[in-house]
């Protein structure tokens, strides 16, 4: 009997279609601003990746803002008015429960960015190591 290393089971196929169609619907109602929340301009947010809970119940929304500026604020106000973007997201989706929203911010940009940042720098040093040799 093979066990997985990591504790995860994998997502079910249910979830991830789930997770795509609430991804989906989220991205357009943001881009419309039908969720209306106040101080913040919905049509900056992307949203990068969703994902459900077994029980479909609650869904993870990865979130950034345009440029990566203000992702930690961002996602606050996002928490704190979830009501008004689950009740957008209500109109939008005809599924048995509709999953409570965690919004999440996303930083695998940031780590893309660096990684970018590392490789450039080695290749510097590279250039530098090559014209005194």
């Amino acid at each position: 009997m093979m066990t997985s290393q990591s504790n995860q089971k994998p997502f079910s196929q249910r979830q991830l279609r789930v997770g795509e169609l609430v991804k989906q619907n989220l991205g357009e109602l943001f881009i419309r601003n039908e969720a209306k929340i106040p101080s913040i301009n919905s049509k900056l947010i992307t949203v990068t990746e969703v994902r459900m809970t077994p029980d479909l119940k609650t869904a993870r929304v990865y979130v950034i803002p345009l440029g990566g500026v203000d992702t930690k604020e961002t996602v606050r106000i996002l928490t704190e008015f979830s009501h008004l973007v689950r009740r957008a997201l209500s109109k939008r989706l005809d599924i048995k429960f509709l999953p409570k929203l965690t919004f999440v911010e996303d930083n695998s940009f940031e780590y893309a960015e660096k990684i970018e940042k590392i490789i450039k720098k080695n290749k510097e040093n590279d250039k530098e190591k090559k014209r005194y040799n």
